[in-house]
């Protein structure tokens, strides 16, 4: 207990609640591909101060993804890879300019209407999925990311669709999002964030999330997602009204 109570300025539960977390998003994601790291801001976001819940969960998702692409490296698609790189690069310049600091309850409610939209709006035309719609998708999600934290499910309507077979969509997904997450220790370091105030529990929740990799690549061939994705988007749902109701309070207070 004395071990989990220095990692964070959280308490000892909620730190080891957090690692136990990242386990289980991490498994999530490799087994299904995309999911976890929106589950895991949600949850993040019930706890966590809003200065440190976006440049937080980014470190942890940079890791889990660096593993996962690692375990799945073979399976990149690199073509795709490498158009997404120079919008990375724009979205991750534009964000250092804009996030300095939100008023409060707006980082809630920006987080709750992005993942309604991911959950319950429409798909994106097929005409979007070409190089020029994966150039601009690494510009609009990179800057996303850095503004609501989790813009996985958004990056993943780009990248997986374009991919034939689980695997390549799994790997080409981690590494394009590697990339994303990498972008955050520019912006949030310009912006002034601490990330040694929190380090300790972001390397816990690393190494417990290359463990809920393993888990969920092993899972990959085994389950069948159609059950699990409708569950899976009624619990965001209401984990996203529950986070609109905080917004709400936070901005009107």
């Amino acid at each position: 207990m004395q071990l989990l109570d220095s990692l964070s300025p959280l308490s000892p539960s909620l730190d080891g609640l957090l690692i136990l977390l990242s386990v289980l998003t991490s498994a999530f994601t490799s087994a299904f591909g995309v999911g976890g790291g929106v589950l895991m801001i949600m949850a993040l976001a019930q706890v966590m101060p809003a200065a440190a819940l976006i440049p937080v969960h980014g470190m942890v998702q940079l890791g889990s993804n660096v593993g996962r692409t690692t375990m799945t490296w073979r399976h990149v698609d690199r073509r795709t890879l490498m158009v997404f790189v120079p919008g990375v690069i724009v979205g991750a310049l534009v964000a250092a300019w804009l996030v300095i600091h939100l008023p409060a309850g707006v980082l809630e409610l920006c987080i709750a209407a992005f993942v309604l939209f991911t959950c319950w709006g429409p798909g994106l035309p097929k005409r979007a999925l070409g190089s020029v719609g994966v150039l601009v998708a690494g510009a609009v999600t990179t800057l996303l990311s850095s503004l609501v934290g989790a813009s996985g499910p958004l990056v993943a309507a780009f990248i997986k669709q374009s991919q034939d077979g689980r695997l390549a969509k799994v790997a080409t997904f981690s590494a394009c999002m590697s990339l994303q997450h990498l972008t955050k220790i520019f912006v949030f370091g310009l912006a002034g964030f601490v990330f040694r105030d929190w380090l300790g529990l972001m390397i816990a929740m690393i190494a417990a999330g290359l463990v809920g990799t393993w888990l969920g690549l092993r899972l990959l061939h085994r389950l069948s997602d159609h059950r699990f994705d409708t569950l899976f988007k009624w619990a965001l749902t209401l984990l996203a009204l529950r986070l609109v109701w905080l917004g709400i309070s936070r901005w009107a207070a």
